[in-house]
Parts: structure tokens; sequence; C-alpha cells
């Protein structure tokens, strides 16, 4: 799956616009980003586990000439997939309660009113 069906998918499935589900998504990766770069781990239930990890700098060689070359220190995230996703990877997961899916609407939902809208106006007033 790629950002761009993600998006696609977060608009079918909230009603939101692909700008709105643009937004929504670039939003959930630029926290999880910031949270990265501060050190702080992400943990998403179900899902999986992000973590940064230190590697000390080495003396590593180059594999085509053998020359050593240094390698500084650096910092690299690190996911940890959760249970539940392992489980339904590999076919092995039974829900505890019947989820059913959300029925999808058949019929194309009406028209939203339009208006004009200044792009550094507040937007919080979409619930999600």
């Amino acid at each position: 799956m790629t950002k761009s069906e993600l998006i696609e998918r977060v608009a079918q499935e909230s009603g939101l616009t692909k700008g709105r589900a643009e937004m929504v998504v670039n939003t959930i990766f630029e926290s999880m980003t910031h949270a990265l770069v501060a050190g702080d781990g992400i943990e998403i239930r179900g899902f999986g586990s992000f973590t940064v990890r230190q590697y000390k700098a080495y003396e590593g060689r180059n594999p085509r000439t053998g020359d050593v070359v240094h390698v500084a220190p650096k910092r690299l995230p690190f996911f940890k997939v959760g249970k539940e996703l392992r489980e339904r990877v590999n076919g092995r997961w039974t829900p505890s309660e019947k989820v059913e899916p959300s029925p999808r609407p058949t019929e194309p939902s009406p028209p939203k009113p339009s208006f004009t809208r200044r792009r550094d106006e507040n937007l919080s007033e979409d619930v999600i």
C-alpha cells in the first residue's frame, strides 16, 4: 500500500475529502516522526511499536576495495510488530468479539455546502 492509497482509503472510510484525508495522514506521520526524533517511542496496541536504536561508531570495510572505512555513530528507527498483527498476517488471529465491518453507503452522500475558506483558518471543527 502506498501513501496515496492510504489517503484514498481514509477518505472512503471516514467520509472526508481526499484533501482532508491527506492532512490527517500527513499529521499522523509528522507526529510520529517528531516523537522518534525526540527519542520517544511509539506504541500502537495490536499493531506494533517504533523505537529509536543507538548504534556506536565502528570501522567497516569497503567490499569492493577492502579499504577500512570509519562509520559514524547513528540512530535508526526500529519497528517491532505487535502480537495481533503478527497473528493476523499468519492467519491465526481470532477476535474475542465478533466485529462486523461498518456498512458502506450504497448511494452517494448529499453534496456538501460550498464556501470559501482561507488556508490559515483553524480547521479544528472537523471531527474524525
